[in-house]
């Protein structure tokens, strides 16, 4: 069956739609197609902006509730973004994780199964497990996965989307898409402690949580983990080239990343207070220097990572023609000046009013 982008009649269910990546994705779906969208999540200050919008119905309520799963899968496309997924939560709030990650996508599954609508999943390159720096690119029908033992907590959110795919596979009558991201980032993206949420984001709002407050940024077993970033609009061109191509996108497993824009944690701070201060024209000697810390002192007992993480895009390239487009240092770029944009009046006003 082929989706039609000018057809009005059609709704896609958006799960997760006041997150980082819904919010771009809806407001995409606006701009580049005439579909409606159901939207359900609990918080919807990312898109507050379209919460007047006549294409979009809004849903604030938990996916624990048997009559929500119900209404999601009525309609013919759900995608599935919501989840628990910030590291600093994988140690301490593990039961939460593996319910949020497991158990509330397999009944969405199902519920997907039963109905006849077409699954896009959300699952993440953490389900490679405890790769090694040496590791090669990571291929979705090929690569092994490696977890810590059971006391390894920081696992939890890897094996339960792990175990989320497998489900999803297993059943028969289900229409499904598995999306793994490769660290996308961009504006938008978590929060900034002590402004406008509490905890630890992942990295690159931590980093730019670090640079809008003058703090030093901190760097985690020294910062020698190296990442793969991927641009959000690089992702969101991914997802729209898998509702494209239905023919060649249901029942597969997909990366969605950028293999050239790997880079070590270290050396993103470094390349993070470099554009601020082009952006700011800030002297760079005025910046405080990274501070490295434990990850069990910063994360929590239990915590343990992967040294490098690199997707193969080769299937992506073959069956739907994806190729990354956006360098790292312009999507920092666009992300640093976002958070400089938002962030900078809030703290003002912190301070006005001490």
């Amino acid at each position: 069956m082929k989706y039609d982008f000018n057809d009005p009649s059609i709704t896609v269910a958006l799960v997760g739609a006041g997150g980082f990546i819904g919010s771009h994705l809806l407001e995409a779906i606006l701009e580049r197609t005439q579909w409606r969208i159901f939207a359900v999540d609990l918080d919807f200050h990312k898109v507050q902006q379209h919460l007047q919008n006549h294409r979009i119905e809004f849903l604030c309520e938990d996916l624990e509730e048997p009559s929500v799963l119900k209404k999601i899968s009525s309609y013919p496309i759900v995608i599935q973004l919501a989840a628990i997924c910030t590291p600093s939560r994988y140690n301490t709030e593990t039961q939460k994780v593996i319910e949020s990650n497991f158990l509330t996508p397999a009944a969405l599954a199902k519920a997907c199964a039963d109905s006849g609508s077409w699954l896009l999943y959300f699952s993440t390159s953490e389900v490679y497990g405890k790769t090694s720096s040496e590791a090669l690119l990571l291929e979705e029908d090929q690569s092994d996965f490696v977890y810590g033992s059971i006391h390894a907590s920081r696992w939890s959110y890897a094996i339960a989307k792990q175990l989320s795919e497998r489900y999803i596979a297993s059943l028969v009558h289900l229409s499904w898409t598995i999306l793994r991201p490769f660290n996308f980032i961009g504006p938008r993206m978590d929060f900034v402690s002590g402004l406008d949420g509490e905890g630890i984001p992942r990295v690159l709002a931590s980093f730019c949580g670090a640079l809008v407050k003058n703090e030093a940024m901190k760097l985690v077993d020294g910062g020698k983990a190296q990442r793969s970033f991927t641009s959000i609009h690089d992702a969101i061109r991914f997802i729209f080239l898998v509702l494209e191509k239905p023919h060649l996108s249901k029942q597969e497993v997909f990366n969605i990343g950028n293999p050239d824009n790997e880079i070590s944690i270290r050396e993103l701070s470094f390349l993070m207070q470099k554009i601020h201060a082009e952006i700011t024209h800030k002297n760079p000697k005025e910046y405080k220097s990274p501070i490295e810390v434990s990850g069990t002192n910063y994360y929590g007992k239990g915590y343990e990572d992967s040294l490098r993480r690199v997707p193969s895009i080769q299937k992506s390239q073959k069956l739907l023609g994806y190729l990354p487009t956006e360098p790292l240092e312009k999507t920092l770029k666009e992300s640093i000046l976002w958070f400089i944009d938002h962030y900078t009046p809030i703290i003002e006003n912190q301070e006005t009013q001490r």
